[in-house]
């Protein structure tokens, strides 16, 4: 066999792949032989088919089934033999497979790229730590009642945090628009649902009042012919209603499924909840500031097999989340473009990973693995049957492992870091990164 490879663009190579006519030949005859022992045809006995009969009528296919097959195996030996690392399927052009004749053909397929790997040395992190305090706990519970809570109609202007039920219809330059006009309408004011203006043109309305709200389209609304526009919606309240907050009692503790009798046995349990969320959160910040310096130190060549295969990926991920998949929604009904960014970013990130965990020979801690595992279980009723299922199903308790040694390869890179601690409020510290960026931002601006 003969081989020899080129560097077209890149990742990009393309091998050329030259297999001797006898190889072809001999696994031809060795597979017609095969047919003629097992094949069962009329006219003959089970074992007798002569050879000759299996080629006249199966030769063609049986030659195909040879080539694939040829193909695989010399295809695999080529890049063991040129070390190289195939992202992806490789693309195969036949140049030659005419019967009796080498067998050539090139085969075009990316590589992983080399990566000369380097840590965070001298790179600025900010760790972010906070606690819970007690208004903390206090708005916890509040939220929990308000998801528990009656409306109630009311004899009284509407104010923040009342729900109105109103009637309006919109109108540009004295002519109604499309998707302008509802009736019944149920709106909490300060929900932030409706566009600027309109929520807080309802605050000190009264059931019955019919008036004109006058409000301006952002000028990035989404649909194109009310950007930036003048709007006037003639306006009425039906009613006003308030919360009607449950009392903080058994059967209140009960719905969220904590058997306690007292506000401070369920007070306990809502702040161990709390703290798990903001360990978590404050893990997942860490990290995202981690993997983001990690980028920025390694300028890498990604695949674009690999891109590709993840925004399959993130395609599926999205149908399941809006719940497309029992409507059996195409995921490649979604454009390619959606997803191309973060499929890039999430392979980035995958094989510098890898190389860190390669280059520093690191292996999931099996005492971190267990801890993963508890921390887990500790939401179910009964953690222990939780933790029996994890162990006994390799699939999952892989699944961990990989997020165990994630997290190590994290604390590897921020051990080579300047780390300054920040502590920030609760509210801040659960807030994902993008979020908390962008409320930066917007305070800066102001």
């Amino acid at each position: 066999m003969q081989v020899s490879v080129e560097t077209t663009s890149g990742l990009e190579r393309q091998m050329t792949i030259t297999v001797p006519a006898e190889r072809i030949d001999q696994d031809v005859d060795k597979l017609v032989a095969q047919q003629a022992r097992t094949r069962r045809l009329d006219g003959f006995r089970p074992g007798k088919v002569p050879t000759k009969v299996i080629k006249r009528m199966f030769g063609s296919s049986i030659r195909q089934d040879v080539l694939g097959q040829v193909v695989q195996e010399s295809f695999y030996s080529a890049v063991q033999q040129e070390e190289l690392q195939p992202a992806g399927t490789p693309s195969i052009e036949f140049k030659n497979d005419k019967e009796g004749e080498d067998l050539q053909y090139v085969a075009t397929f990316e590589v992983y790229p080399q990566i000369e790997l380097k840590d965070l040395a001298g790179v600025e992190i900010e760790k972010q730590t906070a606690e819970i305090a007690d208004a903390d706990m206090d708005k916890m519970i509040e939220t929990l009642q308000k998801q528990q809570a009656n409306w109630v109609e009311v004899d009284r202007a509407a104010a923040d945090g009342d729900r109105v039920k109103i009637d309006f219809e919109g109108f540009i330059d004295g002519e109604a628009f499309e998707g302008g006009k509802a009736e019944g309408h149920d709106l909490v004011l300060g929900s932030g649902s409706m566009i600027p203006g309109f929520e807080a043109g309802l605050e000190g309305k009264k059931a019955g009042e019919e008036f004109d709200l006058e409000v301006n389209f952002p000028e990035d609304y989404h649909a194109e012919n009310l950007k930036g526009k003048a709007a006037v919606f003639k306006t009425k309240v039906q009613s006003v209603s308030a919360q009607e907050l449950p009392e903080l009692n058994e059967e209140f503790f009960g719905n969220f499924g904590i058997e306690v009798k007292d506000l401070d046995g369920f007070k306990s349990e809502v702040r161990k909840n709390m703290e798990r969320e903001l360990t978590q959160a404050l893990k997942m910040k860490l990290k995202d500031q981690v993997f983001n310096q990690l980028l920025k130190a390694n300028a890498i060549d990604v695949p674009a097999a690999l891109i590709d295969d993840e925004i399959d990926n993130l395609r599926r991920q999205a149908i399941q989340q809006f719940g497309g998949q029992d409507a059996n929604i195409d995921p490649n009904m979604l454009p390619k473009e959606m997803f191309e960014e973060q499929a890039k970013r999430r392979v980035s990130i995958g094989l510098l990973v890898q190389e860190v965990v390669k280059t520093n020979e690191l292996e999931a801690n099996e005492d971190r693995v267990r801890e993963t595992v508890e921390e887990m279980a500790a939401t179910y009723q009964d953690p222990q049957q939780v933790i029996d299922w994890y162990y006994s199903n390799d699939q999952i308790l892989n699944q961990i492992k990989s997020l165990v040694l994630e997290d190590q390869v994290v604390d590897h890179l921020v051990a080579s870091a300047t780390v300054t601690e920040k502590a920030v409020p609760y509210e801040e510290a659960i807030q994902p990164a993008q979020q908390a960026e962008e409320a930066d931002e917007d305070e800066s601006e102001a």
